[in-house]
């Protein structure tokens, strides 16, 4: 009995002692789109908030379990964080080895105004934002796979998308 247990405690702790997988090399990422989201009229002004959709591509050819996507936008005249959006990808299954998905992540912060939504793209006061990529699968750290110019337009929201961000 006792030498199964600690059999069983060794498969236990090697359970999770897989190979790890360089996110920068097995995770391409490819920039479907940038821009402005349009949240609507909220307390009467009108919200445009960064987001970008993404095509995730596992090229590792292993599943990446508990695959969690973080989103950090800043403005580009800023260091510090103005927004972010957090996604995780099919939930603990991760993404299988050679599947893609496509994901779209809005900041949970943005520009609100009386003007036009294309009015507010324009404002002299208005400053681009860029959004910095981070990913990471299972207990593996967060690494940085990119970073991103937010286009200043408007993007319309789309089906079939997985999203994060805030909602009216």
């Amino acid at each position: 009995m006792r030498r199964l247990l600690i059999v069983l405690a060794g498969v236990l702790l090697c359970a999770g002692c897989g190979p790890t997988v360089d996110l920068t090399q097995g995770l391409k990422v490819d920039v479907v789109t940038t821009g402005w989201y349009d949240m609507g009229i909220i307390n009467g002004q009108n919200k445009l908030v960064p987001m970008i959709r993404l095509k995730l591509e596992n090229t590792s050819g292993r599943r990446l379990s508990s695959l969690q996507v973080n989103a950090l936008f800043r403005q580009v005249t800023a260091k510090d964080e103005w927004g972010n959006g957090f996604l995780t990808i099919n939930g603990t299954t991760g993404l299988g080895a050679g599947a893609t998905q496509t994901i779209t992540i809005r900041s949970n912060l943005g520009y609100t105004g009386s003007d036009s939504r294309l009015e507010m793209l324009g404002n002299s006061h208005f400053v681009d934002a860029k959004v910095e990529i981070f990913a990471k699968y299972g207990s593996v750290q967060w690494t940085r796979v990119g970073e991103y110019p937010i286009e200043r337009k408007l993007i319309e929201p789309t089906r079939g998308d997985r999203s994060s961000g805030p909602t009216q």
